[in-house]
């Protein structure tokens, strides 16, 4: 059994049976870590296995100076968070356009679309970098003024600019197909 730094510069040389076997060993108690925070399996699922697809397109560059079980764990942890987070945004989004028509839909055609949409929502803010879609959930989401979110994240307020152009045009190029 090849030692933490051992696996990690197999990895990072793009070593594809030590990544595998690193997968293999510790994705379901990923799995089990992840959905003890997010309380659905599916997405516990989804989340460990982009924390790996990441891990394998960023190997180059991976620079772990824990142990490497440490660093998956930590990885999912904050995963969940982002989640969590992003979760509670749609919730709070959703309830609001609710309450703003002060009513629930009815038709099962309507149910549709209104969740089609909001799926179509949901992914595209997901595509997003993660601070892109951060950024434009706090000014959207929870009305905070670009100034306000630079504080927030202690980045300039061109950068919030930047970054909402970016999720701007992500949304024009997606809901367009609609």
């Amino acid at each position: 059994m090849p030692t933490d730094n051992e696996s990690i510069l197999n990895i990072r040389n793009g070593d594809k049976e030590v990544f595998e076997s690193l997968f293999r060993s510790l994705y379901n108690s990923l799995v089990r870590y992840a959905n003890t925070m997010v309380k659905n399996y599916d997405t516990s699922e989804d989340i460990v296995q982009d924390l790996f697809v990441k891990l394998w397109m960023e190997r180059e560059n991976i620079n772990i100076e824990s142990s490497l079980n440490g660093y998956l764990f930590r990885a999912t942890h904050n995963k969940c968070l982002h989640y969590l987070e992003h979760k509670k945004v749609m919730d709070k989004y959703t309830n609001e356009i609710a309450a703003a028509n002060n009513r629930t839909p009815e038709d099962p055609f309507e149910i549709l679309s209104y969740t089609d949409l909001q799926s179509k929502v949901a992914g595209v803010i997901e595509k997003l970098p993660e601070q892109c879609g951060k950024i434009f959930c706090m000014n959207r989401f929870e009305g905070m003024k670009y100034r306000e979110i630079a504080e927030g994240l202690s980045i300039s307020v061109k950068t919030v600019e930047a970054n909402m152009g970016k999720a701007l045009k992500e949304f024009r190029k997606e809901l367009t197909q609609l």
